[in-house]
């Protein structure tokens, strides 16, 4: 194969990470042309409404894999983290890349530490699962939507516009603002997938699946596989405050999950550690066991 083209959205975020992936196949192919093609998806042209409100994960892909289906493109880069659990027919995940930073960052220019902020301060989220934790810990805060990409999200902080904002810390990374980060929040528990890229192609198309099969990082896949299964049998989305978090090290996967209310006030909480042997449904038992603990019920209120 002597070319590819790499299907991406257009903001700066996601065209380092279809920028990135170009270099890796660059590395491994030198021969090989490479061209990112540019999507404007309806997640990003809606930016006055929270994405639970508006269809969830699928605005960030959907329009991509259009053009997948039509062959204008060969390949589309995601965060995994807004990958629906559930592809549609004729797609599949092909790579997942080693994650990098997993936890969401704590930014402000007034304080430090989330443990400093006055009560009643006002903190900028798009998140239900990030708001949720938030108010767990802190009821008393003041949580208020924030939509854009990571340069207008930090562009309302420095208007004025919140005490402090919640951004996954692999983005302000991968863009140079490293520097930004106050404090990594390891107590909130990230998105299923977050810190790691997932490239898609179209199911019968063996031969770009080979090509970018050696971007995949085994461990990677395998922890975030648990963490998709998880999310999948509780119905996960945007649309319900849903945590969980994989780590391989040393031969054991330890993962982290939990289900809450909108307010924070009523949750479901475990912590599992079984042999990488084990793990072949792992994200199925751990979701069972929060539903039949409490969290089918606080799903059932929030639906209702």
């Amino acid at each position: 194969m002597h070319k590819i083209k790499i299907g991406t959205r257009a903001s700066r975020l996601a065209l380092w990470q279809a920028e990135f992936v170009a270099s890796e196949l660059k590395k491994i192919f030198p021969a090989l042309e490479v061209e990112l093609i540019h999507v404007h998806t309806t997640g990003d042209k809606i930016l006055d409404a929270p994405l639970a409100k508006i269809g969830g994960k699928g605005l960030f892909t959907k329009e991509l894999e259009l053009q997948l289906a039509r062959g204008e493109i060969d390949l589309a880069v995601h965060s995994l983290k807004d990958v629906p659990t559930d592809l549609p027919a004729g797609f599949k995940i092909a790579a997942v890349t080693r994650r990098e930073q997993p936890f969401d960052a704590f930014v402000s220019e007034k304080f430090s530490a989330f443990d400093e902020l006055p009560e009643g301060s006002i903190v900028g989220t798009s998140s239900l699962r990030r708001s949720a934790q938030l108010l767990k810990l802190r009821p008393d805060l003041r949580i208020k939507n924030l939509r854009g990409n990571v340069d207008t999200r930090l562009k309302k902080l420095d208007a004025g516009e919140f005490d402090a904002i919640i951004l996954a810390a692999t983005g302000l990374e991968r863009l140079g603002y490293a520097a930004r980060i106050r404090q990594l929040l390891t107590k909130i528990i990230p998105a299923a997938g977050q810190g790691a890229l997932a490239i898609e192609v179209r199911s019968n198309d063996a031969e770009v699946a080979k090509l970018v099969r050696p971007l995949n990082d085994e461990e990677t896949f395998s922890a975030t596989a648990v963490e998709r299964e998880f999310l999948r049998e509780v119905g996960g989305s945007c649309q319900v405050p849903v945590g969980v978090f994989a780590k391989i090290d040393g031969g054991r996967l330890t993962v982290r999950a939990l289900i809450s209310s909108l307010d924070g006030k009523k949750f479901v909480a475990e912590t599992l550690e079984v042999p990488v042997s084990e793990i072949d449904g792992l994200g199925k038992i751990l979701a069972r066991t929060l539903l039949d603990d409490g969290g089918r019920e606080i799903l059932a209120e929030m639906q209702a």
